[in-house]
């Protein structure tokens, strides 16, 4: 997480949240607020009494005075689910894997704040208060990302926020893993004692994957401004025909995604003198090949696709997703499947075909820049070698070996994960959504992609300082003065590993790229 004190709070009072207010506390601490606002104070007090009528009148209330799943036909006093509903997180402390990134966890935290502040659930203000309290003390529960299957919602995964909150498992705290109890003393939080339906309103929902598909969404939108940038490098590098990117093309194809790539690639070469002197004029290279002419055609999916995307996952993190909720104009208890992590699961499926997209066409760029039979005269491998110099460089030979091997990886997890519905908990759960694991595979391709897009400009840049001529294009002059900053020319071979690090740093982190919509 990026701490910046200075971000606004995030007040919670029942209605919508940002996408970048959600960015903003998991990613840059901003603070969150619940409201003592006496219109919302009313609303979530008025399903909390529907919910304890109805234990008192005896009514079954699925997973509050019910078992859970396939075992809702067996009842409980109200004496005995009180202590019965935390257990939920015991039996579900079974998740596997590396833990959830912090800043997707506390995305999903806040997600669950959000859901819960619709007044649906019947939960109590100081359940959100615990939850606020947490991400405000920068207390982050170690949560295992494998589990979900995305429908009755992140069962496993939120079980262990739920713990967490209650001073079980283990939490990131200052820096360090460590019992859950040792924070909340550090932080001065006590342990929280859950009222009936809490429990179940904490797992029961879809926040693990729309947590992780903010964080998604948002580095997507980093990486493709990055790939704009690389391309317009690699064009000006290989002598590209500016033309390609004419906004005659997008008008006769008015693709939004497709205009506005184009309109930055074209923006970006702008040129102090006559484009003829900076493109081949060769009969061959009257039309570039596919990864350049085709770039807004290409990229401009991605960019189309974040629009909705962003929508559902928005629409997403601010609906009540529980079960069983309840109905504040009529007292009704309702069961259904809000839980359902369906459009997550689409959106996320979607997402990662177009960031692999992305990666392919970055990747297919990088080839032309290092193949001396295609890169228009530059040296094979982009060696930058003294004429005098005796033995051998590789350049970025390597660099395009793992450039292809991203790729690879990239493409290869695109296989839908929705598709991959399992019948599960004895039939009950007999069709679910796979969402969890289909953000987890974006989360996946961005990484993939970043690096791709790493040494896609790490590429670009060298070619750029090869030809000697970047001062032409003032825009891309000043681009490649902030990558030089991070990443010194290849003067000779060294390792790139760190390079690679550092731009995928300032392309996830900083404005380098930033290009305004």
């Amino acid at each position: 997480m990026k701490k910046n004190v200075n971000k606004a709070a995030v007040v919670i009072d029942g209605s919508n949240v940002r996408f970048e207010d959600i960015i903003a506390v998991a990613r840059y601490g901003a603070p969150v607020q619940i409201s003592k606002d006496s219109k919302f104070v009313k609303k979530m007090g008025e399903t909390r009494k529907i919910l304890m009528e109805a234990m008192r009148k005896g009514i079954p209330v699925y997973g509050v005075t019910t078992g859970y799943g396939k075992s809702c036909g067996k009842r409980m006093p109200p004496d005995i689910a009180m202590k019965n509903s935390v257990n939920i997180f015991t039996f579900h402390g079974c998740g596997t894997g590396d833990p959830i990134g912090i800043e997707e966890t506390r995305a999903a935290m806040l997600c669950r704040i959000i859901c819960l502040a619709k007044g649906y659930s019947g939960v109590s203000i100081a359940l959100l208060q615990h939850l606020a309290d947490f991400l405000n003390c920068g207390i982050t529960p170690v949560v295992p990302c494998e589990g979900s299957v995305g429908a009755s919602g992140d069962l496993t995964p939120m079980s262990y926020i739920g713990a967490c909150l209650a001073g079980e498992r283990e939490v990131i705290f200052q820096g360090k893993v460590m019992p859950a109890t040792k924070a909340l003393k550090k932080a001065g939080i006590k342990p929280y004692r859950y009222l009936p339906k809490e429990p179940l309103a904490i797992v029961n929902g879809t926040t693990t994957m729309t947590g992780i598909a903010v964080l998604a969404i948002e580095r997507a939108s980093r990486i493709l401004s990055a790939a704009i940038y690389a391309t317009a490098l690699s064009i000006h590098a290989l002598k590209g025909n500016a033309e390609h990117y004419h906004p005659v093309i997008s008008e006769a194809k008015p693709f939004p995604g497709q205009t506005f790539v184009a309109a930055q690639i074209k923006r970006l070469l702008k040129t102090k003198v006559s484009a003829r002197h900076l493109e081949d004029d060769s009969l061959e290279t009257l039309q570039d090949p596919y990864s350049l002419r085709c770039s807004p055609q290409v990229a401009g999916v991605l960019y189309d696709s974040l629009d909705w995307i962003k929508k559902w996952v928005e629409i997403e993190a601010n609906s009540s997703n529980d079960n069983p909720i309840f109905d504040p104009a009529t007292g009704d208890v309702l069961m259904g499947g809000n839980f359902y992590g369906g459009h997550i699961a689409f959106a996320m499926d979607g997402l990662k075909s177009a960031l692999a997209s992305l990666a392919d066409m970055c990747d297919r760029q990088v080839m032309f820049l290092v193949s001396p039979s295609l890169n228009r005269g530059l040296p094979g491998d982009l060696v930058r070698k003294p004429p005098h110099e005796k033995g051998l460089r590789h350049g970025f030979k390597a660099m395009s070996i793992s450039s292809s091997a991203l790729t690879a990886e990239a493409l290869k997890l695109t296989m839908p994960a929705a598709s991959f519905s399992r019948s599960t908990e004895s039939h009950n759960q007999d069709k679910v959504s796979m969402g969890t694991i289909s953000a987890r595979d974006a989360e996946r391709i961005c990484t993939l992609t970043e690096r791709v897009v790493a040494i896609h400009l790490l590429a670009a840049a060298q070619a750029c300082d090869i030809r000697n001529n970047i001062e032409a294009r003032p825009l891309l002059s000043d681009i490649m003065e902030k990558i030089r900053s991070v990443s010194a020319p290849l003067l000779e071979d060294r390792e790139m590993d760190k390079d690679i690090k550092n731009i995928c740093e300032v392309i996830k982190y900083s404005d380098f790229f930033k290009i305004k919509s």
